[in-house]
């Protein structure tokens, strides 16, 4: 292989785990030791977020004697709520607890923090840069997870192919750099790009923004969608003074229909600073190299008996939220009677290795939006 990149097989074949885990397969097969048991994961820690990764983790255990329950992809969780169980003889699985926990901790980071830029932005578009910051061979399941969490175009080509959409963008500094001066740049992207494509010109190459701006304006005219502001942040300043004057500029001559897009470092710091004054926003870093969700996998039930470490919750649950009462889920055992007019959570996704759960990314997605709403 060319790329220092784990093949599906070496996954599939339970190759990815850590070496522990092959060292309590040796010992417990050499002692013939094999219980039934429930394993669960969840996070004690930190606030809301959004479960994403299940689709890989149903293919990762197709066919193996176990049954999977998991909350629908999308859902958003609390604390000690149990997202996911296994049960069955725990040698079943257990080498697959390390690629089982990477599956959801890191697209459940992404989905997360895509989730919470979409909650801030409202009504104003975000798209996902950030497949630059992280390995290209995961170019997809980045841009999978933060259209999942909300956010409204792509930029990565690959990542947008294989989640059925468009790919999202504008145009590089170095298309400006290599005609050597912007209008001539912006000129000929209008002449030769599709006319689908909304015309939004990069305005800080060279000179100042508001300069750049108002030459956009003029060169393209009535084709003009929007400006870009990447401004670096050596050269950035107050970044919301310098977009406020840009915006000033163009208004006072004639160009109020043309929006600003800004990039470069935005954060939920910035998108809360300036929603109000933008009309998208480019998000890469800090959705692409978004903080995992700190995910554990616990074994809670063993031969039909409570038992937990330290720290954990034993026993079998179940999880009830009430259609749109977000915030108030209650965790109980599975045996117990539920809770009037609450839903339970954890649905059906293998059962005796074979998947039953259907998974629609346009679902989960939708599934996010609606329960932002329920948040705000």
């Amino acid at each position: 292989m060319k790329f220092w990149v784990a093949s599906e097989e070496e996954i599939l074949a339970g190759k990815t785990t850590d070496v522990y885990f092959l060292r309590a397969e040796e010992v417990l097969t050499a002692k013939g030791v094999n219980p039934n048991v429930v394993a669960e994961v969840t996070v004690t820690k930190g606030d809301w977020a959004v479960l994403a990764g299940l689709e890989d983790v149903a293919h990762l255990l197709e066919g193996r004697a176990v049954n999977v329950y998991a909350m629908p992809e999308g859902t958003i969780f609390y604390p000690y709520e149990p997202v996911l169980q296994i049960e069955g003889r725990y040698l079943e699985f257990a080498r697959y607890e390390t690629a089982i926990l990477g599956f959801l901790c890191h697209e459940s980071g992404i989905a997360t923090k895509a989730a919470r830029i979409k909650l801030l932005a409202g009504d104003v578009p975000v798209i996902s840069f950030g497949t630059r910051r992280q390995h290209p061979a995961i170019s997809a399941m980045i841009e999978r997870c933060a259209y999942l969490g909300g956010m409204d175009g792509v930029s990565c080509v690959a990542g947008a192919e294989r989640i059925g959409i468009n790919a999202t963008g504008t145009m590089p500094h170095a298309l400006i750099i290599c005609f050597g001066e912007q209008s001539v740049a912006w000129r000929a992207f209008d002449e030769v790009i599709a006319r689908e494509v909304p015309r939004i010109c990069l305005c800080d190459t060279y000179c100042d923004e508001k300069e750049e701006a108002i030459a956009a304006a003029e060169t393209l005219g009535d084709s003009l969608f929007a400006v870009r502001l990447d401004t670096p942040s050596s050269r950035r300043g107050d970044f919301r003074q310098i977009i406020e004057e840009v915006r000033w500029e163009l208004d006072i001559r004639g160009y109020k229909n043309v929006g600003i897009f800004v990039s470069g470092g935005i954060d939920e710091a910035e998108v809360l600073a300036l929603r109000d004054i933008v009309a998208g926003f480019g998000v890469g870093t800090s959705v692409a190299n978004a903080r995992c969700i700190d995910f554990a996998l616990d074994i809670v039930e063993m031969e039909g008996e409570p038992c937990a470490k330290r720290g954990k919750r034993g026993g079998k649950k179940q999880v009830y939220r009430r259609k749109g009462d977000m915030g108030k889920d209650i965790i109980a055992l599975a045996k117990e009677e539920p809770p009037v007019d609450m839903e339970p959570l954890l649905k059906p996704m293998i059962i005796d290795g074979e998947i039953v759960a259907d998974f629609s990314l346009e679902e989960a997605r939708a599934r996010v939006k609606a329960q932002l709403r329920q948040i705000q």
